[in-house]
């Protein structure tokens, strides 16, 4: 009967020893650190803290009162963790230096386990948010906003590098070279987070496997999403909209197989996806609506599933660079077609061949755009569906909806 009572009575003299150090304007942020043991809460009040190179090396929280102002004035990193558990948390953090020999942010990780950034603003900041070597770590409801230069001179918004089982939701990531940037990073989630207006991608992959990201937004960015030399990512409930420019994708997919592409919106994207490389994907589910081209998939694509997605109001529904086709469609709402339903069992009678003659001839060479909508090109069109000769004649849908597919 002693023992449960001498393990309750450990339990509490831990947590009731764990103490709250107080930090006011003028006070040094390492120094309330360096006097805190694990357990710990630092408690920052509100003001403005010219400090930067805090460094954190044992399990505590660091809490910001009010959204303290931590201004490191271009000088340096304002805070490098390197312990397990650590929290971070209602901070704003503004001016880290800018280096190309160190990928100086305003708050880092390096190996360590079970961090938590949280509810912090990041501004005019290298990098922001910088995860190395870490697992379990978790970034959430923050917001970073970034002055783009040119993408040599702006880091990433959230960086991750060698991870695994990170946890990104619900963060606002502005005017970064990317907004968030993984690379050989693996079972991760992330869910929530709007992109906007970064240099070169929303969110990019880079040899990063197993992992999911759902119900974001990705909005006026170089280019959306862009997977790379990665397999098996499951793509969910995403919105990719307004990504324009010569070479701007809602989803850019080069060298990726074995995933999962379904309940996205593609909206107003100069291409909503473009394939390369890629194999063994299934596209179900989507709407690709008023992008220039719907879908660019390369003839280097293979064993890609298309089913039951909506192509509306695009210049293009689909574009190709070959004649060998290697992937399947089925059962896609077009609102091109044109065919009849003579049974009245909601399936066209006639096959749909999505690629007309003109995106062929634009694929090879981008400057004949400048016909779009001129009587030539309609001309062209017509004869090809009259004598197909040059569009791929088995890249169709042989059962194309009559109606679109309702989400």
């Amino acid at each position: 009967m002693r023992t449960p009572f001498f393990i309750l009575s450990i339990f509490l003299i831990t947590n009731l020893g764990a103490k709250t150090i107080q930090v006011a304007p003028g006070a040094s942020i390492q120094q309330a650190i360096d006097r805190a043991t694990a357990g710990d809460t630092v408690l920052v009040r509100a003001g403005t803290y010219y400090q930067y190179g805090i460094k954190i090396n044992k399990s505590l929280t660091l809490l910001g009162q009010d959204k303290p102002l931590l201004d490191a004035s271009g000088q340096g990193e304002i805070i490098t963790i390197s312990a397990d558990k650590v929290v971070v948390k209602g901070f704003h953090f503004q001016r880290t230096g800018r280096t190309s020999i160190t990928d100086w942010a305003a708050v880092k990780v390096l190996s360590a386990k079970y961090v938590q950034v949280l509810n912090n603003h990041i501004s005019q900041s290298y990098f922001g948010i910088y995860f190395s070597n870490a697992d379990h770590c978790t970034a959430r409801n923050n917001t970073i906003e970034g002055k783009p230069s040119e993408e040599q001179n702006t880091g990433n918004g959230i960086h991750a590098w060698k991870c695994n089982h990170l946890s990104f939701s619900d963060n606002t990531v502005k005017g970064h070279r990317d907004g968030i940037y993984l690379e050989f990073v693996t079972e991760s989630h992330m869910q929530r987070n709007f992109c906007q207006n970064n240099i070169r991608y929303g969110l990019h992959f880079m040899f990063s496997h197993n992992n999911t990201y759902s119900y974001n937004r990705f909005r006026e960015n170089g280019a959306g999403v862009a997977v790379m030399y990665t397999r098996n990512v499951v793509m969910q409930h995403n919105h990719f909209e307004q990504n324009w420019g010569s070479a701007a994708y809602g989803l850019l997919l080069k060298d990726i197989s074995d995933s999962k592409i379904e309940y996205n919106t593609f909206d107003n994207n100069t291409t909503g996806i473009y394939m390369e490389g890629s194999s063994r994907i299934h596209l179900a589910y989507n709407t690709l609506e008023n992008n220039g081209w719907a879908l660019r998939i390369q003839a280097n694509c293979s064993d890609n599933v298309f089913e039951k997605n909506n192509f509306l109001a695009n210049t293009f529904d689909v574009a190709t660079n070959g004649g060998t086709v290697l992937n399947r469609f089925s059962h896609n709402y077009w609102d091109q077609y044109a065919g009849y339903d003579l049974n009245r069992d909601g399936v066209g009678d006639v096959p749909y061949h999505p690629v007309s003659l003109y995106a062929m001839i634009v694929e090879r060479i981008p400057a004949g755009l400048m016909f779009l909508h001129s009587f030539v090109v309609r001309l062209i069109e017509e004869s090809e569906k009259i004598f197909p000769s040059l569009t791929p004649s088995e890249l169709k849908d042989s059962s194309p909806l009559l109606k679109p597919i309702k989400r």
